[in-house]
């Protein structure tokens, strides 16, 4: 059987994963592909550090030279993190003939536009479908699959580790602090989790995402994104009452010729298939114009999904689909944005409002006048129990009719300068 050489750049988790399937899965992909995919090198910067995988001999080096200047090499996996050297890295493999497959979401939600240019003018292409929710196929069914609508919305849980931290609060009773260091301990979080925790690692998805769909070119430092950080456990208590859980969605829906898009945590009716996703999954709901909902889940992270998604884009690159994708697709090129952004203050939904309010007559018309004179119309209200040590307040849950985003914020403001409102308010979105 005909035989085509590649090459792995980075052995961690995701690496390992990738030469596993290659080494020890030889006859599958050799099936898929029509030929033998054969791992000629590895490349690494510790030749000494422990590997969890038996590479034949001569494959591991620490001189990218070796794949760069062989041209033997067709395709390589570029599996290191962060933005250089994979930046660099990923021109020079560009620049030698090789065409890329990628899982680092945040090198093209930063240098998508550069690296997509690059890779155009020599005739290569880069394969990302590891790059947004693992081992779900999401890149390949909205930029092929799914070629024949107009998307019209996508709403997404593309966080595991968010996930995961949500769920142990929700479904545990575990503090935001616990979650995390349970999160931590299986390996689900880094050190630092900022980039999970705050929203920004959904919203470069989001990004990717929203390119694909919907032609936008909306940075992702751009994208309205709140985290998970400041999510209190009595708000999961109190919308499971109202029969919601929260999860952490990443939005992109069309409104007239606008896209509205962003990262918040949201009320999900319990019963929805996105309130159901549990721990580290991934799960993505497509709304076409001609298929209607199309419903995505499964393991957005970790070793072997992601490896899944790496190896079938390699497959699909020696073989050639990729080409073709990605010249027809014309990805992060020059082109005028297909729509633009909805302002942020502009996006209409109903609302969660939670104010620790002092137990005495009056507060409650003082709110409500306060959210009647910026246009809101109160659906519900449950004044609930006095937490533990509340010292004299009690929660004031209050479910809003839809209303804007600006005016809910600037209301939520005002009433938390009342002298019957302790602390600050509690607003999350309601996702319908």
């Amino acid at each position: 059987m005909e035989k085509t050489k590649v090459a792995i750049v980075g052995l961690g988790t995701v690496g390992t994963g990738v030469a596993r399937l290659l080494l020890d899965q030889g006859d599958r992909t050799a099936r898929h592909a029509g030929r033998t995919l054969w791992l000629e090198k590895a490349v690494v910067r510790d030749l000494k550090k422990p590997r969890g995988v038996d590479l034949p001999k001569g494959v591991l080096t620490d001189d990218l030279s070796e794949v760069t200047d062989n041209p033997e090499i067709k395709a390589v996996a570029q599996l290191i993190g962060g933005l250089e050297p994979d930046r660099t890295i990923m021109l020079k493999l560009l620049e030698s003939g090789k065409d890329v497959i990628t899982a680092n979401k945040a090198l093209l939600a930063e240098h998508g536009p550069e690296l997509f240019d690059r890779a155009r003018e020599l005739g290569r292409s880069i394969a990302f479908e590891a790059s947004v929710a693992g081992g779900i196929p999401i890149v390949a069914a909205i930029g092929q699959c799914l070629s024949a609508n107009q998307i019209l919305s996508l709403h997404g849980i593309l966080n595991g580790t968010c996930n995961f931290i949500v769920s142990q609060m929700d479904h545990h009773g575990a503090s935001y602090g616990a979650a995390l260091a349970e999160a931590q301990r299986r390996g689900y979080a880094e050190a630092d989790p900022i980039m999970d925790v705050d929203g920004s690692d959904a919203a470069q998805k989001l990004s990717i995402l929203a390119h694909l769909a919907f032609g936008a070119r909306v940075h992702w430092r751009d994208i309205p994104r709140e985290g998970i950080q400041n999510l209190h456990p009595v708000d999961l208590k109190f919308a499971a009452g109202l029969g919601y859980r929260i999860k952490l969605l990443a939005t992109a829906q069309l409104v007239g010729d606008q896209l509205e898009l962003h990262v918040a945590p949201q009320l999900v009716k319990i019963g929805s298939p996105l309130a159901d996703v549990r721990d580290a999954y991934n799960a993505v709901r497509v709304v076409g114009d001609a298929v209607g909902r199309v419903w995505f889940h499964g393991l957005g992270a970790g070793q072997m999904p992601t490896a899944s998604a790496v190896v079938a884009d390699m497959i699909d690159t020696v073989v050639g689909r990729t080409a073709i994708t990605f010249r027809t697709l014309e990805l992060w090129s020059q082109r005028p944005a297909s729509v633009l952004p909805r302002e942020f203050e502009a996006v209409a939904g109903r609302y969660y409002l939670r104010f620790d309010v002092d137990d005495h007559p009056g507060v409650l018309a003082e709110i409500a006048g306060e959210l009647g004179r910026h246009g809101i119309s109160i659906a519900s209200v449950i004044q609930n129990e006095p937490l533990e040590d509340a010292a004299g307040r009690v929660p004031l849950v209050i479910m809003t009719h839809k209303s804007t985003q600006g005016a809910v914020a600037v209301a939520a403001t005002e009433i938390d300068r009342l002298d019957s409102v302790r602390g600050r308010s509690v607003r999350i979105r309601v996702h319908d």
